[in-house]
């Protein structure tokens, strides 16, 4: 009898002791995007390169982005310096320069204090159309030809 009981008593223990380290972990920011990647498409070379990350603090206590960086200097974050209240939304913005023709496949790092990825990471892909040419004849030296 004594052994069923202690046996009881470790199992309602260790239960209880369970919910509670659950809802201690579960206390704090969480960071949940609407988008993880930003897919430009074909853009065209000096085009618009801006693109925008919603996201939304599901946790019960302010998210704050410390820092977010990307991955290259051609890919320029900028983030909400102020905490994001619990249940708000709010945007990161991203800026590529599309003076650089070929293939995107950039990243941004997202530090904050997010319990459920303190550390994220977005992407944004796609393709930055050639350099027109101007058309016009150029000689040697670089000036228009005379014609």
């Amino acid at each position: 009898m004594k052994k069923l009981l202690l046996l009881l008593l470790v199992v309602v223990v260790t239960s209880n002791a369970n919910k509670l380290f659950s809802q201690e972990v579960s206390n704090g920011a969480k960071i949940e995007f609407e988008k993880e990647i930003h897919d430009y498409g074909t853009v065209e070379y000096a085009g618009n390169g801006q693109c925008t990350f919603k996201f939304t603090n599901t946790g019960n206590a302010p998210l704050i982005i410390s820092n977010a960086k990307g991955s290259c200097g051609c890919t320029v974050p900028s983030w909400p310096k102020e905490p994001v209240a619990p249940g708000a939304s709010s945007s990161l913005s991203v800026k590529y320069d599309t003076k650089r023709p070929g293939a995107i496949n950039k990243s941004v790092t997202i530090t904050s204090n997010a319990i459920n990825s303190p550390t994220k990471v977005i992407r944004i892909k796609g393709t930055v159309k050639p350099k027109p040419s101007s058309g016009a004849p150029i000689n040697k030296t670089g000036a228009p030809a005379n014609k």
